[in-house]
């Protein structure tokens, strides 16, 4: 070996130990930096004809370990999921307050049924009546306000959304540019590892806003692609668009968060979304909370109903003037067809007594009213003509009875066989003597059958959203109204079918109590929504998403009902006594004294009631006291079930960084050892340079 090979070998010993120790120091310099990842200089030998010929630094690359980065990058996806889902649940949770407070939401419920109970025992208590209609009021302005505050928390993941996207844009562009610098070093053959663990920070950053899966490139740096294989940047940055729906209401259809990635194709991310920030806000925006907003209008639905039902058998002393309807959505004829049993119409004087009766027995497709045959297209001049003065009429959906003047209108069904129609009598079914109003339908077992008539226009139309099970659009798809018959079999016909309706996803059908329901095709089944509805009743002018409660409609019912507001203004206006039809001639057949209906209303909340599916719980059958119980543990359960996973989520990604900490992080001990390592290694080198020096300088000497 010559004196020169001997020198180029320890020169390049140096060099190498110094490119060392220079790693070496960045990483102790940096062990307390957040994110940072050890550096590694990467060497190797020179060998010439066999023979060793010096040694060089090949790269500086970063300790990445990629099982340990996966691992961190899914926890820390699900972290983020998992954590806004449950900050937000949670917020919606508290909003009905402790269950077992006697200030919660729940215990408003059992205050109303106190208070009725209290009035029938002195049914001639002004104060007292009042307490129980302000207490009704109360109840139904908090179930206002807390559905105001479940659609706020909406808004607010809509809202966190967008800021989302524009976060996962900033990220992903950083990181494509640190890409073109990692690439460009790497072709100069300079250190790039500064780039590489400012890229794997904004990696960390953008997997905890979405679950994303990291590619290596052969020319330095990554590709970044979402779980469902979406390219976010690596051939170029993808491009996030999402624009907020404003407002936001329980009927609101949301637009898709879309990605243009780098080769133009346009994809919804939401298309195999996983986990991650973006995940959790999309299932507590179009999930959670609408859930909780459905059981909340379900059970606020049947409370008004069950309210209604003991006011409808009920009447006020002395009885009032006019009884006015809700809309039921119908027209008469189709209204009346159905009904079974006996309901028996009068007008009393100023003392209750009965001045005429109409006495109405329904039997199939036929009715008598005092004996005399009627059609329900005959119904209203048959009954004023019975009722002796006193006119009903029946406009917009409304069925309205006003008694002479002097007089009263008093409703009572039959004890034995008593009228029902959707398991409503008649005077309940229409609400002529409802105790809480609302102005738009909330009730969607409408008691139609196949044969009954719709009443919509042919060639009106209601549009359709379908998506899947991750929120993504699969198609969008107006139906028209048929023309033909006008019956129930048509509509549900021309709304299952295969090429012009919805029947591809899934199908609707109409139960025994006249409720539609969709039920979608698929495992999950994909979801129907209403994205425009142009269809109009005659003559009530209800569209058909209104009438049956079809998408956001039955979410939004909680902040319509009120207490009747001639009751709140005059409270003896409240019906506490119940028509007695068995009295003799002359005699009152109403009582101020009477708390009759007072009872009735006080034990409206222990009637077995028919609770329609919502928020995740299927059709049941139970007293509202009952169904208020399980809601209410069904709030508390889904928000530890929330909490539960957020810590075992954020446990989950701590281990995770922590093990990828150690695995990639800087340790002071074995950074020490390498020093000592580099510092003896290049001590070796410059002593074989001093003694190369020397044997130069002998043979010199020899040569002179």
């Amino acid at each position: 070996m010559s004196l020169n090979s001997i020198m180029n070998i320890a020169t390049s010993g140096m060099n190498t130990a110094q490119t060392q120790l220079r790693v070496v120091s960045d990483n102790v310099s940096n062990v307390n930096t957040p994110g940072y990842i050890r550096k590694v200089a990467d060497q190797q030998s020179w060998a010439s004809q066999g023979a060793g010929a010096g040694v060089e630094v090949v790269r500086i690359r970063l300790a990445t370990d990629r099982f340990l980065q996966a691992a961190s990058l899914s926890a820390g996806a699900d972290a983020g999921r998992q954590s806004v889902r449950y900050e937000l649940f949670n917020s919606i949770q508290s909003q009905f307050g402790d269950p077992g407070a006697d200030s919660g939401f729940f215990a408003q419920i059992d205050k109303i049924f106190s208070a009725f109970s209290t009035s029938a025992e002195n049914a001639t208590s002004g104060p007292l009546r009042q307490d129980a209609i302000w207490k009704t009021q109360a109840m139904f302005d908090e179930a206002a306000r807390v559905a105001k505050e479940i659609q706020a928390t909406r808004e607010e993941a809509d809202g966190r959304l967008r800021s989302a996207v524009d976060k996962v844009n900033g990220l992903v562009d950083q990181i494509e540019k640190l890409n073109v610098d990692i690439a460009k070093a790497n072709v100069v053959g300079t250190d790039s590892t500064g780039a590489q663990t400012i890229q794997a920070s904004l990696i960390n950053e953008l997997s905890e806003l979405m679950d994303v899966r990291i590619t290596t490139r052969s020319i330095g740096g990554v590709e970044v692609r979402t779980g469902a294989g979406i390219l976010l940047a690596g051939q170029g940055a993808a491009k996030l668009e999402y624009q907020r729906a404003g407002a936001v209401s329980s009927e609101t259809v949301f637009n898709q968060i879309m990605v243009t990635e780098p080769n133009g194709q346009r994809r919804p991310l939401t298309e195999g979304l996983a986990s991650g920030e973006i995940k959790g806000l999309l299932e507590l925006r179009d999930v959670d909370a609408p859930e909780a907003a459905e059981r909340l209008g379900e059970l606020m639905t049947r409370l008004a109903d069950e309210l209604n039902r003991a006011h409808n058998a009920s009447s006020s002393v002395p009885a009032p003037s006019v009884l006015n309807g809700r809309n039921v959505g119908q027209s008469l004829e189709t209204a009346l067809a159905g009904f079974t049993g006996k309901t028996t119409i009068t007008t009393v004087d100023a003392q209750g007594v009965i001045q005429n009766s109409a006495e109405i027995v329904f039997s199939g497709g036929t009715m008598t009213i005092n004996g005399v045959a009627a059609t329900p297209a005959t119904f209203l001049t048959t009954l004023n003509g019975q009722l002796g003065g006193a006119t009903a009429s029946f406009v917009n959906g409304r069925l309205s009875i006003e008694a002479p003047v002097g007089s009263g209108i008093a409703i009572a069904d039959d004890a034995a066989t008593p009228s029902n129609k959707a398991g409503r009598g008649f005077s309940h079914y229409f609400g002529l003597n409802d105790l809480v109003s609302t102005e738009r339908p909330a009730l969607y077992d409408t008691g139609l059958t196949p044969t009954s008539q719709h009443g919509f226009t042919p060639g009106e139309t209601i549009k359709f959203r379908f998506t899947d099970a991750s929120g993504s659009r699969i198609r969008d798809l107006a139906v028209a109204v048929p023309a033909g018959a006008g019956t129930m079999t048509e509509m549900l016909t021309a709304l299952n079918d295969p090429t012009t309706g919805v029947g591809v996803h899934g199908s609707f059908s109409m139960n025994s109590a006249g409720e539609l329901i969709f039920t979608g095709h698929g495992a999950p089944p994909s979801t129907m929504s209403v994205i425009e509805d142009g269809t109009r009743q005659v003559p009530s002018g209800v569209s058909m998403s209104e009438l049956f409660g079809l998408s956001g409609a039955r979410a939004s019912r909680s902040g319509g009902f009120s207490v009747r507001s001639d009751i709140v203004k005059d409270p003896s206006k409240l019906a506490l006594a119940q028509l007695n039809l068995g009295v003799a001639a002359g005699t009152p057949a109403l009582s101020k004294n009477d708390g009759s209906g007072g009872r009735l209303l006080a034990k409206a909340d222990q009637n077995a009631a028919s609770f329609s599916a919502a928020g995740g719980a299927g059709a049941v059958s139970m007293s509202l006291a009952r169904y208020a119980a399980e809601f209410s543990g069904d709030l508390g359960g889904k928000a530890t079930i929330a909490k539960t996973r957020a810590t075992n989520a954020g446990a989950l990604y701590q281990e995770a960084s922590a093990r990828r900490s150690s695995a990639e992080g800087v340790n002071m001990d074995e950074e020490l050892v390498l020093m000592t390592t580099y510092q003896q290694a290049f001590n070796a080198s410059a002593r074989l340079i001093q003694a190369a020096s020397e044997m130069y300088d002998t043979l010199i000497g020899m040569m002179r």
